[in-house]
């Protein structure tokens, strides 16, 4: 059997507070690349519950963090509607992406408010 490693290294300043993370992913040919913030969620069959770690670093930006929520998000609607199928509520989370974009103003500047491109 193969197995395959995941390697996240966190700095934390004397409060405990991440100030830097590196990741390594030897399949995906990654190797002590930085990140600013990351989730991780974990499914717990036994407790039936999600386990869960949110970190970011002191140095991620107010800014940064809508953006990485936003695509975040996106990718949950893409990838539950790969396991799934449900087609209809993921197009529903996308539409509730948008509507996230539109209010923390981070819309792509071709992107109208219903998401149309613009000319």
């Amino acid at each position: 059997m193969k197995k395959s490693r995941i390697e996240v290294q966190i700095d934390l300043n004397e409060n405990k507070v991440p100030k830097k993370m590196m990741w390594s992913a030897e399949d995906g040919g990654i190797q002590n690349q930085e990140a600013k913030a990351m989730l991780l969620a974990l499914w717990d069959e036994k407790e039936n519950n999600t386990m869960k770690i949110d970190l970011w670093t002191d140095q991620m930006k107010v800014d940064e963090m809508k953006i990485f929520f936003h695509q975040t998000l996106l990718t949950m609607a893409d990838t539950f509607e790969k396991a799934t199928g449900e087609h209809n509520i993921c197009e529903d989370l996308r539409d509730y992406c948008h509507h996230f974009a539109d209010k923390m103003n981070i819309l792509p500047p071709d992107q109208d408010e219903t998401g149309g491109v613009l000319q």
